[in-house]
């Protein structure tokens, strides 16, 4: 059975054809998905290769409207338009996308699988927001959290790599790359995260500010100091490490390399590694043990030095330092005596894709 998923970024498009649960052929563009260059690869790829049996589409925020993994018809398509200003990175592009292999695949099945379906059912102490009740129901205002599809598949690939059953299982996964989140994963289950209503809340990220003071932004609103669309852009495209490094790069990689002999980087992976490190602590809170800590997302499977940075203050959790730099395949970066267990794990969204479509596929056929 053959799955072609789909993951659009804000300039970026991951075509991967998905068979018997490998990826037999991929597309990779740093491109803005709705892009003339984008589309035309797009259709070639796509042409290139045999009719899938369905289409698997990311689709970072779901809202109300999609809260599971979801066949798209032309009602639930619409509907996407009223949240597509909730993630205006992500789903815009991925609807682009959408509409594109929608008309080009008219007979195939598609289906949307959104981020926020693995916090859809969040405990509500953690998804209720301290706002006025009117402003709560009017609005749909609640944490909704993000990185689903990367903590689902994390999360069964570690109860695999520990040999335990995944309801006895309790950690926390950091996803660090572009975009960053930490959640809390008791049993499965996503109990705590540190995203919110939209994908800019909680830790720094590589252009995006994470969480901060709201009155801070109100302020900064006031008087003509920022507009609207100033405020806007500068969260979501000049914060995060591009701002902590006065612009000289978004990428931890480039960062570390810099901060050798330049203090601009070097703070702003601290800042960052500071922030990673608090959030873990606060999700670590929403559970009765802690018996890993799962690194996954580009900066978490392929930056080592900033694994060695988070872990290092977190002694008092029982996380202990990593005893190596980086794997070549999923696996354990601790000690064996160490009472958590510290994992690596290659984020694998084309994986948990193909898996959450090919369950559609199948329930529909039976």
């Amino acid at each position: 059975m053959a799955i072609l998923t789909v993951n659009a970024g804000s300039h970026s498009v991951h075509l991967v054809y998905v068979d018997n649960g490998s990826a037999a052929a991929r597309l990779d563009l740093s491109e803005p998905p709705g892009s003339a260059t984008a589309m035309k690869a797009v259709g070639a790829f796509v042409e290139q290769h045999e009719v899938p049996h369905a289409v698997g589409h990311r689709l970072v925020h779901g809202g109300d409207v999609v809260r599971q993994t979801t066949v798209v018809d032309d009602e639930v398509r619409g509907a996407l338009d009223d949240i597509s200003d909730l993630a205006p990175l992500h789903v815009p592009p991925a609807l682009a996308l959408l509409d594109r292999l929608r008309y080009q695949l008219p007979d195939v099945l598609h289906v949307v699988c959104p981020d926020t379906a693995f916090h859809a059912d969040l405990p509500v102490v953690a998804a209720t927001y301290a706002l006025p009740t009117l402003w709560r129901s009017r609005w749909g205002l609640r944490r909704y959290g993000f990185h689903g599809l990367s903590y689902a598949w994390a999360s069964r690939r570690a109860t695999e790599l520990l040999g335990r059953d995944t309801s006895e299982l309790q950690m926390v996964i950091a996803h660090l790359g572009g975009g960053a989140s930490v959640c809390a994963v008791d049993g499965g289950r996503s109990v705590d995260t540190s995203m919110g209503f939209t994908p800019l809340d909680g830790v720094p990220m590589s252009t995006r500010s994470g969480a901060v003071d709201p009155g801070m932004l109100i302020w900064l609103l006031r008087d003509g100091r920022l507009s609207l669309d100033e405020l806007a852009h500068g969260l979501y495209r000049e914060s995060g490490l591009l701002g902590l490094s006065d612009r000289r790069s978004g990428d931890t990689r480039e960062l570390v390399a810099a901060a050798v002999d330049d203090p601009t980087a070097g703070l702003a992976l601290d800042v960052y590694v500071h922030r990673v490190r608090r959030e873990i602590a606060a999700a670590a809170s929403s559970l009765s043990r802690l018996d890993a800590l799962v690194f996954t997302g580009e900066i978490g499977w392929d930056q080592p030095e900033v694994r060695h940075g988070v872990c290092l203050g977190l002694g008092q959790l029982g996380v202990p330092t990593p005893v190596r730099g980086n794997r070549t395949d999923d696996g354990k970066v601790s000690p064996d005596s160490a009472r958590v267990t510290v994992l690596v794990i290659e984020t694998r969204e084309d994986l948990q894709i193909a898996v959450e479509t090919r369950t559609v596929l199948r329930s529909r056929s039976a």
